[in-house]
């Protein structure tokens, strides 16, 4: 639709239409094995800044996401995070998506869902990560979704 300069608006729609998860996603550089420490995931989580870390095999198939939140409640459970394993927690498999999924499809998802974090997979192989802010930035700034900003190190 033309506004009366002469630009084109975009609906949140159409942006959403056009752009996928692939465009939006990081790389999941950082996982973590299952037998690891929630102390590790910790640790992890601060250095990359993010919130979420995929559990994964040693194919790099995502087995579950252990989240920030998981390990605020450990700790309001008085485990002992050094010895606490994330199996232990006994995380639900995550539910994935492929990179060629639309954006709007993806936010409909995490709401239905309540979830706020999404494993990118190429078949069963872990490609990237995509979260809530990150799709909602792709549906509202026509082009901002393609460059996800930089994660502070914490």
């Amino acid at each position: 639709m033309a506004t009366d300069d002469g630009l084109v608006a975009t609906s949140v729609h159409d942006q959403g239409a056009r752009t996928t998860v692939g465009q939006v996603m990081r790389p999941a550089a950082t996982t973590v094995e299952d037998a690891g420490h929630l102390a590790g995931a910790a640790y992890l989580m601060k250095r990359s800044g993010d919130t979420a870390l995929v559990v994964t095999t040693d194919e790099g198939r995502p087995t579950a996401i252990i989240t920030d939140a998981d390990i605020s409640q450990a700790v309001a459970d008085g485990r002992d995070l050094g010895n606490t394993r994330i199996t232990d927690l006994r995380l639900q498999p995550p539910l994935t998506v492929e990179p060629g999924m639309r954006v709007d499809d993806a936010a409909r998802l995490m709401l239905l869902r309540r979830i706020h974090h999404l494993p990118v997979v190429d078949g069963e192989r872990l490609v990237g990560l995509v979260d809530l802010p990150e799709v909602c930035r792709a549906l509202l700034v026509p082009g901002q979704g393609l460059a996800p900003e930089p994660r502070a190190a914490g």
